[in-house]
């Protein structure tokens, strides 16, 4: 076994939490029960690792299995990577037969025809769910296998999940593999982004708690309230109450809400004086830049008006992230219109 790939080995395993390292190890299937059996997975992991490199090394594993490792492990804490989203588009609407075989070899051929020092492995899950990961060289240099990219895609939609290599560089030649091995003919980035896959997948997939439900009003309980002069200020803290969790609903709905940790507005709009007193001699633009970042951004704004924390309902530009399947947003003047009004594209 190559040096090289016995290091990534021990490297990928030493990254899993120890109790859980038995499990991802069954999961890669390529050591047999009985070899498992002679780990102990009691000691410290740089001794386990070395136990399973020298099982490995007795199984001539090269650079395919360890590749497929590094995607489970991915696929098992896949909220350790940042992920965004493309939408692909074809020319018609035509619904095209998928084969796995056939998207694999265009895939490989087309990624190979630009850069053939590439390591490209595949791994299909049971949702429909093909995981890619690719692993770039140069003309002149080996695969850095500790710098590769990682596609999701689900076969007949046309979203891919990409969390994309820090060398850059490469994500035009695997967005061009993307389109070719899916039949597809464009391809461009959502502006919507988590560490959450499955949340980015309840969202564009519309999985999530939608405001498709009728909203019953059910009573509140208040405290028990004896001067008669505070009936009518109950009544209306109460009604208020009803009508905050009423517009809530209407925006959220009754459930979870996908998992964002952030919304992010680049403000591009023109400063603006009157004429006459001379502040501005010419309109500039403004930019300022807006993040709002929570661990669980939705389920926050949700709770903000309920909490007394802000006015019910709460702005188009926060509610309408899951809707409009994006978290960056850039807010411009609207030409021809009010001068202070402004577009969340």
């Amino acid at each position: 076994m190559d040096e090289t790939v016995a290091e990534y080995i021990r490297r990928t395993v030493l990254k899993i939490p120890r109790d859980e390292i038995k499990m991802v190890l069954e999961k890669w299937g390529f050591l047999s029960e009985a070899q498992l059996q002679t780990l102990n997975f009691h000691q410290i992991k740089d001794n386990i690792s070395q136990d399973i490199v020298q099982l490995c090394e007795e199984n001539s594993a090269d650079i395919k299995q360890a590749a497929v490792l590094d995607i489970i492990y991915n696929h098992i804490y896949q909220n350790k990577r940042m992920w965004s989203v493309y939408q692909m588009k074809k020319s018609g609407e035509e619904l095209e037969y998928f084969d796995i075989t056939d998207f694999k070899k265009k895939f490989k051929g087309r990624l190979r025809l630009a850069l053939k020092n590439v390591t490209i492995t595949f791994k299909e899950y049971e949702d429909n769910a093909i995981w890619i990961r690719v692993a770039w060289g140069t003309p002149y240099k080996k695969p850095n296998q500790y710098k590769p990219s990682y596609v999701v895609y689900h076969s007949q939609t046309p979203y891919v999940f990409i969390s994309a290599s820090v060398l850059k560089s490469n994500l035009p030649l695997l967005c061009q593999a993307l389109i070719v091995a899916s039949n597809y003919h464009d391809i461009r980035e959502m502006e919507l982004r988590s560490h959450s896959l499955n949340s980015l997948k309840d969202i564009v997939f519309k999985r999530y708690s939608q405001n498709f439900q009728t909203y019953y009003a059910k009573p509140l309980q208040g405290g028990n309230v004896e001067p008669e002069s505070d009936i009518r200020i109950v009544q209306e803290n109460r009604s208020e109450k009803e009508r905050i969790h009423r517009l809530s609903w209407e925006v959220f709905g009754g459930g979870p809400q996908p998992k964002l940790e952030f919304a992010q507005y680049r403000l591009e709009t023109m400063l603006k004086s009157d004429p006459k007193m001379g502040v501005l001699d010419k309109k500039e633009p403004f930019r300022c830049l807006v993040k709002f970042s929570s661990p669980h951004l939705l389920e926050s704004l949700k709770s903000l008006a309920p909490a007394g924390m802000a006015d019910a309902p709460l702005s188009p530009l926060l509610t309408c992230i899951p809707h409009k399947a994006r978290n960056y947003f850039k807010i411009r003047e609207k030409k021809g219109l009010f001068p202070e009004s402004f577009l969340s594209p």
